[in-house]
């Protein structure tokens, strides 16, 4: 029960409530009798045990840099966390605010864009070895590779005449994109869309939250996979995907304010053309599990099944990348702008 990994803490009587719809980490607000709050979070198993060394040495350099994050709490013996019942769970501080699915105005993208830029300016210098490591993460060839191989293996499933036609055209989508150069790695959230920000009541971005991706990366990938997110208004979970420009320059002059300093232009210029590729590479990957239907996770209030929510998700993809794809010289100014280049 709950309340037993409580006692580990040291709390008692604290009471609990469910916070969102539990696709990957199942989360409670506590709240204790002295109305102290925590948040609660039982670890989904594709993410080790280890990844609480790597938000630790992380939140520690974030704290020590004047950063808000959310930070890991000690059981009485001093654990990072807890194992029970064949369970990791795992207690964090509080932050007050408030998440978003979608951005509302240029304003948030500009608060999310400088947010990120603080992150990753102070862990420029972070020297920690990655316990929990993600390769292939944005292995986009693989990505494609195991979509077609989902078409080839499920020809009997009962959604393929809908999905093969939708796969066809990310398929055709993949082979107009520019080849990323290879970049330095640095170190980077690893998953910062929209709903990982915590805004305060007044607008302001205050931290990243779910922070069981860190690693190193290049962070044009980072950057790909945050505007992808928040530059498309209409959300995740819906086939009717686009690209804001209007939120794609808020954005990018946020993060460049706070973060440019440092970022080589050969890193800058990957940005438009990564930010493309993986919206690719995602409309790929749902794609292929509205065959296979492992996905971790699916909102059963919104969609009757894994195979309906992720064709859903790989259509918006596709919708948003051929949005992009057709501004992508203005997106590309744009950047060249925020960052002083010339074009």
């Amino acid at each position: 029960m709950i309340e037993d990994v409580l006692r580990v803490y040291g709390i008692e009587g604290a009471q609990l409530a469910r916070i969102g719809a539990g696709l990957i980490n199942r989360t409670w607000l506590v709240t204790t009798a002295g109305n102290e709050r925590f948040i609660l979070q039982r670890l989904n198993p594709v993410f080790p045990a280890e990844v609480h060394l790597d938000i630790e040495a992380v939140t520690a350099e974030l704290v020590r840099r004047g950063l808000c994050t959310p930070r890991l709490q000690r059981t009485v013996g001093d654990a990072l966390y807890v194992e029970h019942d064949d369970e990791i769970y795992r207690l964090l501080t509080f932050i007050d605010g408030v998440t978003h699915e979608a951005l509302r105005d240029a304003r948030d993208a500009r608060e999310a864009g400088a947010l990120l830029g603080r992150f990753h300016r102070a862990l420029t210098d972070l020297d920690h070895k990655f316990v929990n490591r993600r390769p292939g993460v944005h292995d986009t060839a693989r990505h494609l590779a195991s979509l077609r191989a989902a078409l080839e293996e499920h020809s009997d499933h009962p959604r393929r005449a809908r999905v093969a036609p939708l796969a066809e055209s990310i398929l055709a989508a993949a082979a107009t994109l520019v080849r990323l150069p290879a970049l330095p790695d640095r170190v980077v959230h690893g998953d910062p869309k929209i709903s990982n920000v915590r805004f305060a009541a007044d607008g302001t971005a205050l931290c990243l939250v779910d922070l069981d991706t860190l690693g190193r990366m290049p962070l044009s990938l980072e950057l790909g996979d945050a505007l992808r997110s928040w530059c498309n208004p209409a959300g995740e979970d819906t086939a009717d995907g686009d690209f804001d420009i209007a939120l794609f320059v808020a954005a990018i002059t946020g993060y460049a304010a706070t973060g440019g300093e440092g970022i080589e232009e050969r890193e800058w210029r990957a940005i438009v053309p990564a930010t493309a590729t993986i919206q690719i590479e995602l409309a790929a990957r749902f794609c292929a599990d509205a065959l296979r239907e492992s996905y971790f996770g699916w909102d059963p209030r919104r969609f009757d099944s894994r195979g309906e929510h992720n064709e859903v998700r790989a259509a918006g993809q596709l919708a948003a990348a051929r949005a992009l794809i057709r501004q992508r010289q203005q997106a590309h100014a744009i950047v060249a702008a925020a960052f002083g280049g010339s074009g």
